[in-house]
C-alpha cells in the first residue's frame, strides 16, 4: 500500500511538474506556430479620419473574410491630436483622435464577432508629461491607483536634459541608466523600477480583460532590454507579441533571443529587401543578403527557425512617403511587393493604404494564400538560383495543401514548366502558380464590390486532362445536370448594377468537385462632382491688429496638407469683409464625399494656436475665443451667422444643365428651385457648392 501510494504520489508530482512545465512553454511563446493568419495594420501617418473607430467598425465584416488580425493604432487619450507615440493615460481616458471609449470597445467586439484579433500598439518605452517636465497622470483603476514618479524616469534621459532640470527645479530621477537607446522628446522610463513594471503590467492587464485586444505590437523596443519584454509577456501571456526592433542587421534576432521567444519581431530585413528589389527593378536582390544579413523568413537563420517570429512587410507609417517627408518608401510595384509577401512564410502585415489602393487585387492574392494552406513556418525555394538574373524571380512555397509558385518582375523571362504548374493569377509584374495535382476550380477575381461591369477567368487546376468547368451565376450549386460547361480559361462576364453569385465546380466525368463561390456587387458611381470651400476665420482674441494667420491643414484623401509642410504651415494674409468683419480665408477642393478638411490655427511661429477643427465641408467660418482648452484657444463656429443660400438662381452657364445634386451624385433639383423646397445639407449647382441650412 505505501508503495503504491508513494507511487501514485510520485505520479501526480510529475503530472503536475510537466504540466506547469508545458503551461511556462505555452506562456513563452511569442507567436503560434504554423499560424496560417494575415494580419492589417489599419493605419498610416495622419489616418485620422480613415481609421476613426466607426469608419473601421464598417468594414469588420469584409475585413473578417480576409484578415485574421488588425493592428490599430494606440487607442488610449494622449492630450490632443496624436497618432499615439506621445502616450499620455493608460487607465482612465480612452476618448482618442480616433474616437471614443464606447466606439473603441464596439469596434474590438465587432472585430471578434467577425473572427478578428485586435492587436494594440503599447508605448511602454517613454510617456509624455502632463503640466512639467517629469509629472505623469495620477489614475485610478478597478480601485488601485497608478502613478509613474519622476523617480522612474531614467538617470541619462535626453541626454542629461532631464536630469539638469530635475536638479534646478528639486526633483530626484532614477539612480539607473536607460538600458536601450535613448529618445528625445518625452521621458524615457526606467524599466528597472518596480513601479513602472507594476504600471506596464497593469496596464496590459486592461488591454487584454478589459478592452478585448488579444495582442500587443510593442513600439520601439530597442528603447529598452528585451528582458522586460519577456518579463511583462509572461505576466500578460498575450496570444501575440510582436516588437518593433527597427534595425536592419541581426540586432532584430538578437532582440528575440533577449525575450527568450516571447514575442514576434517586424522583419525589418525583409522589407529593406523587398523595397531594394522593386524599387530597382533588380528582382535577384530577393535572394541576396541586405547588408550582410538575412531576413528573418530566410532558411539562413537557424534552418529557418526564425520565421515563426518574422512579421512580414513591405510598407508601414514610418517608411511610408508623407506630405511632409520622405522616408524610404516603396516607390513602384506595389502589387508585386505584395504578392512576394503574400507567398512567403512569416505572418503577412498589410499596410492599410496598400488595402485601400489595391483591395480587390490583394484579396485574390489572400485567397490563394490560405487555399494553398502557407503558414509562418512554411519552407520555400529560390527557382532562380542564379543570381546574376535581375529582371525575373520566381520561389516555391510549400503549404498544407499545396505548393504555391510566385514570379515576380518581367515574367516573359521565366515560364514553368506546363505540365507542373497552372497559372491561375497574373498583375503587372507578378503571377501566381498551382499544381495540377491540387485538383481545384479557381476564380481570379475576389468577392467584393466593383462599379463596373467586368470579366473574371475560371481556371481548372487539374492532373486530369479531360477535366472541365461547370459553373452558375444564379447562386444554385453546379452539377453535371446544372449550369454551363465550359474549358479551363473560360471567361465570364459580370453584369453591371446587379449581384451576382458565381459557383465554379471542377468537372470530371459526371463528378462536380471543390466547388468555389464569389459574390459580386457591381454599381455603376457616378463620378463625384469636386467642389470648393472656402474657410475664414476670425482671429477674435488674439487681437484686432494681426496681419497674418497661419493655416495647418490636413486629413480627408490626404491633399489637404499646406503648401508649407513644415509647422505651423502656410501664412495666410489675404482677408475678405464680410459681414463688417475681416476673414482671413483660404480655399480648399473637396474630391470625394467622405472628403474632408481638418485644420489648426495660429499666428507667430505657431504660437498661441486653437485646438482642432475637424472635418470641414462646406464654407465655413471661425471666430478665435478667449476660453482655452489646455493651453489652445477654443473657436466657435459661426457659419450659420454668415453662410445662407435662399434660393439658387438661373445661370446661362450651359454646364449647370438647370440641375442641383446633392453630394452623391444624385439630381434633386432644378435650377430655381427654392432652398424650402429641399433638405438641409449641401448641393452642387454648375461645379459650386451651396449650402442650406
Amino acid at each position: 500500500m505505501e508503495k503504491s501510494y508513494l507511487w501514485k504520489q510520485l505520479t501526480l508530482i510529475f503530472v503536475f511538474a510537466f504540466q506547469l512545465s508545458t503551461f511556462n512553454s505555452y506562456a513563452a511563446d511569442g507567436w503560434p506556430s504554423q499560424y496560417k493568419g494575415v494580419m492589417l495594420q489599419a493605419f498610416y501617418w495622419d489616418s485620422y479620419n480613415a481609421t476613426k473607430w466607426i469608419v473601421l467598425e464598417k468594414q469588420a465584416k469584409e475585413l473578417g473574410e480576409y484578415f485574421d488580425l488588425v493592428w490599430l493604432p494606440q487607442s488610449a487619450n494622449c492630450g490632443g491630436l496624436s497618432m499615439g507615440y506621445d502616450d499620455l493615460y493608460w487607465f482612465t481616458n480612452y476618448n482618442s483622435s480616433f474616437g471614443t471609449e464606447s466606439e473603441l470597445r464596439s469596434l474590438i467586439k465587432a472585430f471578434r464577432d467577425n473572427g478578428i484579433g485586435t492587436i494594440a500598439d503599447v508605448v511602454i518605452n517613454h510617456r509624455k508629461n502632463v503640466s512639467n517636465w517629469v509629472d505623469f497622470p495620477r489614475e485610478t483603476y478597478n480601485g488601485v491607483t497608478y502613478e509613474l514618479n519622476s523617480t522612474d524616469i531614467v538617470r541619462n534621459d535626453d541626454g542629461g536634459q532631464t536630469l539638469t532640470w530635475a536638479n534646478q527645479n528639486g526633483y530626484s530621477l532614477s539612480a539607473n541608466n536607460d538600458t536601450g537607446e535613448g529618445w528625445g522628446g518625452m521621458r524615457d522610463l526606467d524599466h528597472k523600477s518596480e513601479n513602472v513594471q507594476k504600471n506596464v503590467k497593469a496596464y496590459l492587464d486592461l488591454l487584454l480583460n478589459d478592452l478585448g485586444y488579444v495582442g500587443f505590437r510593442y513600439d520601439m523596443v530597442k528603447g529598452y532590454a528585451g528582458s522586460y519584454t519577456k518579463l511583462y509577456n509572461e505576466s500578460a501571456n498575450p496570444t501575440y507579441s510582436v516588437g518593433e526592433c527597427w534595425d536592419g542587421t541581426t540586432t532584430i534576432r538578437n532582440w528575440i533571443d533577449a525575450t527568450s521567444k516571447t514575442s514576434a519581431a517586424f522583419d525589418f530585413q525583409f522589407r529593406y529587401t523587398v523595397r531594394n528589389a522593386a524599387n530597382n527593378g533588380s528582382w535577384n536582390r530577393l535572394a541576396q543578403q541586405n547588408d550582410g544579413n538575412w531576413p528573418l523568413v530566410s532558411n539562413s537563420y537557424q534552418n529557418g527557425t526564425y520565421r515563426r517570429y518574422a512579421v512580414t512587410f513591405v510598407e508601414n507609417h514610418d517608411t511610408e512617403r508623407r506630405s511632409n517627408a520622405a522616408q524610404d518608401p516603396l516607390k513602384k510595384d506595389t502589387l508585386a511587393a505584395n504578392a512576394y509577401l503574400l507567398a512567403m512564410p512569416g505572418t503577412p502585415c498589410i499596410f492599410l493604404t496598400h488595402w485601400l489602393d489595391c483591395k480587390q487585387d490583394l484579396k485574390g492574392m489572400i485567397d490563394v494564400r490560405k487555399l494553398v494552406g502557407i503558414h509562418n513556418e512554411s519552407t520555400y525555394v529560390n527557382k532562380i538560383p542564379n543570381t546574376s538574373v535581375t529582371s525575373v524571380a520566381a520561389y516555391e512555397t510549400k503549404g498544407d495543401n499545396g505548393s504555391l509558385l510566385v514570379v515576380l518582375g518581367k515574367l516573359k523571362d521565366y515560364t514553368p514548366i506546363e505540365s507542373q504548374w497552372v497559372k491561375i493569377v497574373e498583375g503587372y509584374h507578378y503571377a501566381y502558380y498551382l499544381q495540377p495535382s491540387m485538383n481545384i476550380a479557381w476564380v481570379d477575381r475576389a468577392s467584393g464590390h466593383y462599379e463596373k461591369s467586368f470579366q473574371t477567368t475560371l481556371t481548372a487546376v487539374s492532373d486530369n486532362r479531360s477535366a472541365q468547368l461547370v459553373y452558375t451565376t444564379d447562386g444554385t450549386t453546379p452539377s453535371a445536370n446544372n449550369g454551363t460547361r465550359c474549358a479551363s480559361g473560360t471567361k465570364v462576364t459580370i453584369p453591371a448594377n446587379k449581384t451576382t453569385t458565381l459557383k465554379v465546380g471542377l468537372l470530371v466525368g459526371t463528378t462536380v468537385n471543390r466547388i468555389i463561390s464569389r459574390n459580386y456587387v457591381v454599381e455603376e458611381k457616378v463620378p463625384f462632382p469636386s467642389y470648393d470651400i472656402t474657410v475664414y476665420v476670425d482671429p477674435g482674441a488674439w487681437g484686432s491688429n494681426i496681419n497674418v494667420v497661419n493655416f495647418w491643414s490636413w486629413g480627408g484623401d490626404g491633399s489637404h496638407a499646406p503648401a508649407k509642410t513644415s509647422w505651423p504651415g502656410d501664412a495666410i494674409s489675404t482677408k475678405k469683409t464680410i459681414d463688417g468683419k475681416n476673414w482671413f480665408y483660404k480655399t480648399f477642393r473637396i474630391n470625394a464625399e467622405d472628403d474632408a478638411v481638418s485644420l489648426v490655427f495660429s499666428i507667430n511661429n505657431g504660437s498661441p494656436q486653437t485646438v482642432d477643427v475637424e472635418n470641414v465641408t462646406h464654407d465655413a467660418f471661425f471666430e478665435v475665443l478667449s476660453t482655452t482648452e489646455g493651453d489652445k484657444n477654443q473657436v466657435k463656429d459661426v457659419t450659420s451667422v454668415h453662410s445662407f443660400i435662399p434660393f439658387i438662381e438661373q445661370s446661362d452657364d450651359p454646364r449647370i444643365n438647370n440641375a442641383i445634386y446633392d453630394l452623391s451624385g444624385r439630381k434633386v433639383g432644378s435650377i430655381g428651385t427654392s432652398a424650402s423646397q429641399l433638405p438641409k445639407g449641401i448641393y452642387i449647382v454648375g461645379g459650386k457648392k451651396f449650402v442650406i441650412k
